[in-house]
């Protein structure tokens, strides 16, 4: 399994020859600039919700990729009004097998709201469960309790988790975060983009590391192994 970061919470996780493309927005982002969305694979784009910052090349990258879109019911349907109907529509605590493993649609909260104002639904977290691991990524949210339900079910090997704060958990959130799902290795995102989510990135690294987990913080346009 190989993680590519493209910026903000943007990543392209490949499992076997599966890519999974999750929140991407590419294109407005200034850091990203020498990222071609045209050569980004894609088979499935999961969507944590729909601000603008999670959503803006999705309907580019789908045309392109012909690739399936995983979100809530809301957000399928107004993709399907733009006539992207290649989509799977899911809900809170619902489970659906596909051929690179399973997923689960799981709670976060924050807001969402389409650019043009129309309702985007709940926002989501998902957990992947596939032959080359298990992960969580955890789309925008506070620290919640329900995190602490995630190991129950499902061994996490890895989480992506957001540690800008402001509009989401912070560092120090994000790794308790860390210790409800249970891993030792998490790769941060929601961080960096724009003024209100700058972080230091060393005392992010040290609050990690204090708690023995592995803080993974890619290079816009990075591959790692985790």
């Amino acid at each position: 399994m190989t993680i590519t970061y493209y910026g903000h919470s943007c990543f392209s996780i490949k499992i076997e020859n599966t890519n999974l493309l999750f929140d991407p927005f590419i294109t407005p982002n200034e850091k990203a600039k020498h990222i071609d969305i045209n050569s980004i694979k894609a088979d499935y784009i999961l969507l944590s919700h729909a601000h603008e910052d999670h959503i803006a090349d999705a309907e580019a990258i789908a045309k392109k990729t012909n690739a399936t879109i995983i979100s809530n019911f809301e957000i399928v349907s107004w993709y399907a009004e733009k006539g992207l109907t290649n989509a799977h529509p899911m809900n809170h605590g619902g489970s659906k097998s596909f051929n690179f493993g399973k997923v689960k649609m799981v709670n976060a909260i924050h807001s969402s709201a389409f650019p043009d104002g129309k309702n985007g639904g709940n926002p989501a977290g998902f957990v992947i469960e596939s032959k080359e691991g298990n992960f969580y990524f955890a789309g925008d949210t506070a620290l919640t309790m329900d995190m602490k339900l995630i190991p129950l079910t499902t061994k996490i090997d890895f989480a992506l988790l957001p540690i800008g704060d402001n509009f989401t958990m912070g560092i120090r959130d994000a790794s308790i975060c860390a210790e409800f799902v249970e891993t030792k290795k998490v790769v941060g995102l929601h961080y960096d983009t724009f003024g209100y989510i700058i972080i230091d990135k060393q005392e992010a690294k040290n609050t990690f590391k204090n708690k023995q987990i592995e803080l993974h913080l890619p290079k816009i346009g990075e591959t790692i192994k985790i």
